[in-house]
């Protein structure tokens, strides 16, 4: 059985090449071939010694993820499917902007967390990604666009777990990953330039505070208790006190001093006035009087099965206001490739879904959400 080099981040490739008998540093130059220089094929990798190669070339391979599809966007935004096997697949987004690209991972084929906007949720969840097929969209996605764009440079400056599945759902894979991102060995990116999005698994936000902090984005979505267990059913096992609380733990550790929080905005479910002023008072409450987040506000991206609608823009423009007169740092966030169903919340991918989904997405669909008119 081949091992996949992609699944191991520097100390990881470290011990796999010390079980082969070989020294450190060839486990750093095996690194910078494979991700610095994007290289697949052990005869590449001209530094290293033949035996070595010829010994990589029988139990090892570098080997991505199959492309299935590739759309563009008008706006640049370029989305891709890749083939996990057994029937799934999972997407990634690159999103170029003037100082920045930012690619967005998939950590799981499909969500188990289930909340109620998220198209990805919607259908269902098979299986945790391992670290290679993580590493692999980033992978795969620099050093196409550099060969796209005729560069050696590197394109990719920021990278997002916000695609589809729950990252702290998937921690033993999603660490590793993280490290490499980081390694100057690898990817070189900056702590402050790679963040995890969770909808809020405590335990998990404080275990990576220690292991591998880089920057935080928490799916917020409500302002209290109530409403966020049905927009988010993880609330239940983690309600808002215990969230924010993480929070604050988390800052102590994170690269940057705010945590961003990300809020889809609803129409007539989490958009009035009222919600506002409680989610000001939630975020004075926990951070006296100190600025220690950042709102990002989300347009929803409708899909059939949600039953939900996007704000209207004067409803997004009025929540904005509110929460800035109050000293609350907040930015709407720009929709990209919404043409090509790549835009937040909108990433679905093709899984065999193990968690029969859609027979719990029609009973949440019973539930009002009593929204406010």
């Amino acid at each position: 059985m081949t091992t996949n080099l992609l699944n191991f981040d520097l100390q990881g490739l470290v011990a796999y090449c010390e079980s082969l008998g070989e020294k450190r540093f060839r486990a750093t130059q095996l690194f910078r071939w494979i991700h610095q220089r994007g290289a697949s094929d052990f005869d590449q990798m001209t530094d290293l010694a033949k035996s070595l190669r010829e010994k990589l070339k029988t139990q090892a391979v570098i080997e991505g993820l199959p492309v299935i599809t590739q759309h563009e966007s008008q706006d640049g935004t370029i989305k891709w499917l890749f083939d996990v096997g057994d029937g799934n697949a999972v997407e990634s987004v690159f999103i170029p902007e003037d100082d920045r690209g930012t690619l967005c991972v998939s950590s799981q084929a499909g969500c188990a967390v289930g909340c109620r906007f998220c198209s990805t949720g919607h259908q269902g969840f098979s299986r945790n990604l391992t670290t290679g097929e993580i590493l692999a969209q980033l992978w795969f996605a620099e050093h196409f666009l550099r060969k796209h764009l005729k560069t050696e440079e590197r394109v990719i400056t920021n990278v997002v777990m916000m695609g589809m599945g729950e990252p702290m759902q998937n921690y033993s894979a999603l660490v590793p990953a993280l490290r490499t991102m980081l390694d100057d060995h690898a990817y070189g990116l900056s702590r402050r330039r790679v963040t995890v999005s969770t909808s809020g698994v405590v335990p998990m936000m404080d275990r990576l505070s220690q292991d591998c902090a880089v920057a935080l984005a928490v799916s917020l979505h409500a302002p209290n208790d109530a409403l966020r267990d049905n927009l988010v059913p993880l609330n239940k096992k983690y309600p808002l006190d215990e969230l924010m609380q993480a929070c604050l733990r988390y800052l102590e550790f994170a690269p940057r001093d705010f945590i961003t929080f990300e809020y889809c905005m609803l129409d007539g479910v989490n958009d009035q006035p009222e919600h506002a002023q409680q989610l000001i008072a939630l975020i004075e409450k926990y951070g006296k009087g100190k600025p220690w987040c950042k709102l990002n506000l989300i347009p929803f991206n409708p899909f059939p099965a949600s039953g939900l609608l996007r704000s209207s823009n004067a409803a997004v423009a009025a929540f904005a206001k509110a929460l800035s007169d109050a000293g609350i740092v907040t930015t709407v966030r720009k929709t990209r490739g919404d043409d090509i169903d790549a835009a937040c919340g909108q990433l679905a991918g093709d899984v065999k879904d193990r968690t029969r989904a859609a027979e719990r997405m029609a009973k949440q669909r019973t539930i009002p959400l009593q929204p406010v008119r």
